[in-house]
């Protein structure tokens, strides 16, 4: 991760100053099982508490692989689980205004259950099979704040009423 600080013209031909936090793509997982998900629950330093969301993460630096590479990995780390099916079902951008960092967004299916091979940094994270219900009952108790996951639940929507366009990543 770099931060920096960039001196921009606008459309309007005005200058300015624009502080950029520059970030790798990530990958997020839908982990999708018996009409509900497989959440993970973590530390998050920045708001100070613990949260829950989908699986989600990217490579270490020195690797590289898909984007596809990428979310089998995260899931199988996070969670233990491999998904026999993987749709990708979009790609977003989390925090414009800060970041060009996006994330691409698929749907596991098919899922094998096995021991999960967490990092150092996630010994703490848990997990829980949260049926759609309750999962919609997190997001209005304002348990579930994540902005990616919530955004992947809806191109999820969309995705299974047939309604959700596929944008390309850049």
């Amino acid at each position: 991760m770099t931060v920096r600080e960039d001196r921009f013209e606008r459309p309007d031909g005005s200058r300015g100053l624009y502080g950029v936090v520059d970030k790798p793509d990530f990958a997020l997982v839908i982990p999708a099982e018996d009409g509900g998900f497989h959440l993970v629950e973590e530390y998050r330093y920045p708001i100070g508490r613990r949260t829950w969301s989908f699986p989600q993460g990217s490579f270490p630096a020195g690797r590289t692989g898909t984007p596809e590479d990428l979310a089998r990995a995260e899931l199988a780390e996070e969670t233990g689980l491999r998904a026999a099916s993987l749709t990708r079902i979009g790609y977003l951008h989390g925090a414009h205004g800060v970041t060009g960092q996006g994330f691409h967004v698929f749907l596991a299916m098919g899922l094998e259950h096995g021991e999960p091979d967490r990092e150092d940094t996630e010994r703490d994270m848990r997990q829980a099979f949260v049926p759609r219900r309750e999962f919609e009952r997190m997001i209005r108790a304002a348990e579930i704040t994540d902005a990616g996951t919530l955004a992947a639940y809806t191109l999820l929507h969309l995705h299974e009423h047939g309604t959700a366009g596929r944008r390309d990543e850049p």
